[in-house]
């Protein structure tokens, strides 16, 4: 009895390691302010930005989400979807160079979006919608640097742009690859409750590789542990045969 419970004892703990491990990788992956898709074509229109806002902190909420649209490379036709528990204000700049566009010259466009009023607790996250008319066609991509704070009073600045060479800043700003024209378009799929029941990739890489090394190291634990067991009851079973 005493080298069953040692059998399982170990194949519970070496389970509990895996998980432990695995689900740890997955939100190291995740802990920045990220937006999705990660990239659309260039002067893509009427489509959907997704900010994900994760909490980082395990004493204190974030309150306070703060996203700054560039104005040199102007997003167009800005709309924020309501979030529950979330009040949106959103503040427009005036153009140095407006935009022309098939329905006319514009001359401002929205610069920063804040939400406040709702709680992010720790190990939560939440979803913040903009969708836009007009994706700019003159630049590789677009940085939203992002300010998050915690009832604390902590602000976290999401500022940092990485250069060519170098690794990931460590407090990196939200960045939006804008690809060639011709671009699959299913590369270009927005976050969107639909596409999650649909199944179609909608999340960044980065965190479906997580979310699937979760998995494989779940399964591997449980695995692990079921064969532990059926290592026990096998040799209880041939310990009890008659002579």
């Amino acid at each position: 009895m005493s080298t069953a419970r040692t059998t399982l004892r170990r194949a519970g703990a070496a389970t509990t390691l895996a998980a432990v491990g695995v689900l740890a990788a997955a939100g190291v992956a995740s802990a920045h302010v990220t937006v999705h898709p990660e990239s659309y074509a260039k002067g893509a229109t009427d489509g959907v930005l997704t900010f994900r806002v994760p909490n980082e902190e395990d004493t204190a909420s974030t309150t306070k989400v703060q996203v700054y649209l560039p104005i040199d490379h102007p997003v167009l036709g800005v709309l924020v979807s309501p979030r529950d528990g979330w009040t949106a204000k959103v503040t427009t700049t005036k153009l140095k160079t407006p935009v022309k566009t098939d329905d006319g010259t514009i001359t401002d466009a929205v610069s920063e979006i804040t939400w406040t009023g709702g709680r992010i607790g720790a190990g939560q996250f939440e979803d913040f919608d903009v969708a836009f008319g007009q994706l700019p066609d003159d630049t590789g991509q677009l940085a939203f640097k992002t300010l998050q704070t915690y009832s604390d009073g902590k602000t976290v600045r999401w500022i940092e742009q990485a250069t060519a060479g170098e690794d990931e800043p460590e407090n990196p700003a939200p960045v939006l690859k804008l690809t060639a024209k011709d671009t699959d378009p299913a590369d270009s799929v927005p976050v969107t409750a639909k596409n999650a029941v649909s199944g179609t990739p909608s999340a960044s890489s980065s965190d479906s590789t997580a979310r699937g090394i979760g998995v494989a190291g779940l399964v591997v634990g449980v695995l692990g542990l079921g064969a532990a067991v059926f290592a026990v009851l096998r040799g209880r079973s041939v310990g009890s045969r008659p002579e």
